[in-house]
């Protein structure tokens, strides 16, 4: 972290990324607290007479067609996201690192089976593979849990199979073997935290990717009911940009492209950093 902060690019985003999550446990609050008390929340309340007011001092987004403040909308909306973003990529990447390494490790059958596995996979309409997920699961939050993390995790099971397969004819799991070690150990307790700077890498990249798909799917109407995700806003919006309302489109459109393009930044900054190869490659150009 700290040689990241060093950097403006990186500081920059570390900055967004701190304030999306700080809105993210805000909104969490605020929701939990209402569901606490039994009361309706300030970003769901109705306002007829405030519709259609353009971004001031009192509303900073503006409000929607039932006077909803789309500031407060808009910090739920990070809630959803991160929400979504976090539990389906702790459902992928641990799986796909459990597969991918098992694979890369054990060769033979076990890689035959996960090679098939993930191929299988990855054949399959990645998309339409999620909303029939969503659609089994049911509509909601669960539903986009298991669709996205029983989906997604193909990138890095790749990923982790193939550092795995290379770390194993690294010296010291050889030397590793030849001192008797079994197998789960070599493979747990030396070759995965070598190896574990890939798994760091695709949690970085699977988080905006988690994000984009949970908007898509709540603007097509199957994912969270009842609650201002980003796409459920987005959804809402479009009808109203020909009657000149443009700021709830805007305050949406400018949030998911901040968190986006923060992350991006993270995850490359992070490559740069973890990544054995990148480094060996700055250095010998900066020679």
């Amino acid at each position: 972290l700290v040689r990241l902060w060093r950097r403006p690019a990186s500081r920059f985003a570390l900055i967004v990324l701190g304030l999306f999550l700080l809105a993210a446990l805000y909104g969490e609050g605020v929701y939990r607290l209402a569901r606490w008390r039994d009361y309706t929340p300030a970003y769901q309340r109705v306002h007829l007479e405030q519709r259609y007011q353009p971004p001031g001092r009192q509303h900073p987004f503006g409000t929607d067609n039932l006077g909803r403040d789309v500031f407060q909308r808009v910090i739920q909306g990070a809630r959803i996201a991160f929400h979504v973003a976090l539990v389906a990529s702790l459902i992928a990447v641990p799986l796909g690192t459990l597969l991918g390494a098992l694979g890369g490790y054990y060769g033979g059958r076990t890689d035959a089976c996960v090679v098939w596995l993930y191929t299988t996979v990855a054949a399959m309409p990645g998309l339409l593979f999620i909303l029939a997920i969503a659609l089994v699961a049911g509509k909601g939050l669960p539903g986009i849990y298991l669709g996205l993390g029983l989906t997604t995790w193909v990138g890095v099971c790749r990923l982790v199979r193939g550092e795995v397969m290379r770390q194993r004819a690294q010296t010291y799991a050889t030397a590793a073997r030849a001192l008797g070690l079994s197998s789960p150990r070599i493979l747990f307790r030396h070759i995965l935290p070598n190896a574990f700077h890939v798994v760091i890498l695709t949690f970085s990249l699977r988080f905006p990717a988690a994000i984009g798909t949970e908007v898509l799917i709540s603007f097509l109407g199957l994912g969270v009911q009842g609650e201002p995700s980003w796409g459920v806003m987005i959804n809402n919006a479009r009808l109203r940009l020909w009657q000149g309302v443009w700021w709830e489109m805007a305050a949406v459109t400018l949030a998911i492209s901040l968190v986006v393009l923060a992350c991006n930044l993270v995850g490359d900054l992070l490559r740069d950093e973890l990544d054995p190869q990148s480094r060996t490659t700055g250095c010998a150009k900066s020679q």
